[in-house]
Parts: structure tokens; sequence; C-alpha cells
């Protein structure tokens, strides 16, 4: 378990045959799954599972957003980069970035809300457990400056 809250998470991953579409880049919504995939990551970094068994406690995705800025290939290895960038009460907003030899993918927004899951009962907002709010924190405002290159138009 980490000592201080995590802001941010980094992770290795490489492109899978099947996240591919016909012309061989990663379809669209395979970039979704990367963000998910970090957020877990990034959980599991600071020593909780974000759907531990048993737990009366679930987090709806309120919002998800991408922008696209370079193709990415079978067999690419890339970074997933996931940030907090707000945490209220009842929400927590990541940004991610994929990124492939320090240039910019696909950069993403994702919000997720804390809902109280009991059986036969709807989903209602809830606060944040404070065993989950304290190990996070929000992320210092980026300094480095972006990836301004333009974007990458795939060729098939």
């Amino acid at each position: 378990m980490p000592e201080a809250p995590l802001s941010e998470h980094r992770m290795k991953r490489r492109v899978h045959f099947h996240e591919t579409d016909l012309a061989g880049l990663v379809h669209f919504s395979s970039f979704f799954l990367y963000m998910e995939e970090g957020e877990h990551a990034l959980w599991r970094a600071a020593g909780l599972s974000i759907h531990p068994q048993g737990s009366e406690v679930g987090w709806p995705r309120l919002h998800a957003s991408f922008d696209f800025h370079r193709a990415l290939r079978f067999e690419d290895e890339f970074e997933i980069c996931m940030r907090i960038a707000a945490i209220d009460e009842r929400t927590i907003r990541y940004t991610c970035l994929l990124s492939r030899d320090g240039a910019r993918i696909a950069t993403g927004s994702l919000t997720i809300a804390c809902a109280s899951r009991r059986p036969n009962e709807p989903m209602r907002s809830m606060p944040i457990p404070p065993e989950v709010a304290a190990r996070f924190a929000v992320a210092p405002a980026e300094t480095a400056a972006p990836d301004t290159a333009p974007a990458e138009v795939p060729q098939p």
C-alpha cells in the first residue's frame, strides 16, 4: 500500500490483434477500454479495488470522452497515464493520456460517481468513503509543454 495518496499512475501496454479494425488500426472503442484498464491499475496501485467482492459501493460512469491525435496499430507498445484531475464529495474526474515514444496518441477524460448499490434498491449517489478518498489526491497541473505536432492521418 502506498504511503502517500496517489494522483497518477502509468502503465505500458501492447495493442492486441482483436482491438484493431480491417485497416489494422485500433478501433476507437478500444481507447475507452484502455482508459478503464488504466483506472483499475491506478486503484490497485493505491491498494484498492474499484469493485471488491461484496461491496455495496459502485462507481457508475457519468462522462467519458477522447480526442484522437495519432493512430495505434497491432503490436504497438504504448503508455497509459491516468491522473486524478478533480475529486469532490461524490465524484472523481480523471484525465488519460495515451502515448507512444513520447508522442500523444489520444487524450481522454472520465468522470465517475460514488453510488450505493444495495440489493432491491435503486443506485443512489453517496459520499466517497473516507478510506477511498484518503488514497487519492488531485494531480498537480502539468508543467511540461504538450506535444504540439499535427495529428497523424492514418494510412491503411
